[in-house]
């Protein structure tokens, strides 16, 4: 992996949410705080650069679980206001507006852009600014719902692969049970990133690491890294798959 400062990436990124704001002329940001690493992440980084009075937490959950409380332990950490809207009915409207039952992975898309859509109600109402929370690992491998947590006005850890996330956590103070939990993206009980990804972030990060920033050829990643060649191209297929939620909508030249 490459060697950052992350004092300096701690300064940097205050320093560009601070700056995003000021030209925006917004009066803040609202951000839309989980219980996870990424959320909280950016909730302690959005405090240093604005100060609490200026971060609105916005607390979504589908299932009342420990993530709900360890928002709250967020929120209440930092001293910002913090809201919470479950949005189990306001999904179950969508759905049974559909007409059909939607597969777990459509549920969970429907969450997602149901928490994108009440963040910038809230945002448009204060005039704030929204702040994603995705990281350069959930960004290279597709791993977002299109349009749901996906879609932010700035996302201050985008360029930051997940292990590189947890180091700042640290430096920031984030809470340590925030920190050690598995990750996941709340859109079903018992789901973890790594799971669905197939994979550890950590041999993820070593392998995006090499084969996007360094463009290495997979059998010397694989070489270097002790894994087989198949575990490079299952991580070049979901960057390749994803290739589209990266960009906005195109369509033909004329």
């Amino acid at each position: 992996m490459r060697t950052l400062d992350y004092e300096k990436a701690i300064e940097r990124i205050v320093d560009f949410i601070s700056e995003k704001v000021r030209e925006a002329g917004t009066n803040g940001v609202v951000v839309g705080i989980s219980g996870g690493i990424d959320s909280a992440t950016t909730a302690y980084l959005a405090v240093k650069a604005l100060g609490s009075e200026k971060v609105l937490g916005l607390i979504m959950p589908y299932y009342e679980n420990r993530d709900v409380e360890d928002a709250k332990l967020v929120c209440e950490s930092l001293g910002i206001k913090c809201k919470v809207v479950n949005i189990r009915p306001i999904v179950e409207e969508f759905v049974k507006s559909l007409g059909f039952e939607p597969d777990k992975k459509s549920l969970g898309n429907i969450m997602a852009r149901t928490r994108m859509v009440l963040l910038y109600a809230h945002a448009n109402a204060l005039n704030r600014l929204v702040l994603g929370t995705s990281n350069r690992s959930e960004f290279l491998t597709g791993y977002f719902t299109k349009w749901g947590d996906g879609a932010s006005d700035y996302a201050p850890l985008i360029n930051l692969y997940k292990t590189e996330v947890w180091e700042i956590a640290k430096l920031l103070g984030v809470p340590e049970r925030i920190i050690e939990k598995k990750p996941t993206a709340g859109l079903w009980e018992g789901q973890t990133d790594e799971d669905e990804l197939g994979i550890s972030y950590r041999l993820l990060d070593e392998i995006l690491w090499r084969l996007v920033d360094l463009k290495m050829p997979k059998e010397k990643i694989a070489g270097e890294l002790g894994i087989s060649v198949e575990t490079v191209e299952h991580v070049e297929n979901l960057v390749k798959s994803s290739e589209h939620k990266r960009r906005l909508p195109t369509g033909p030249s004329f």
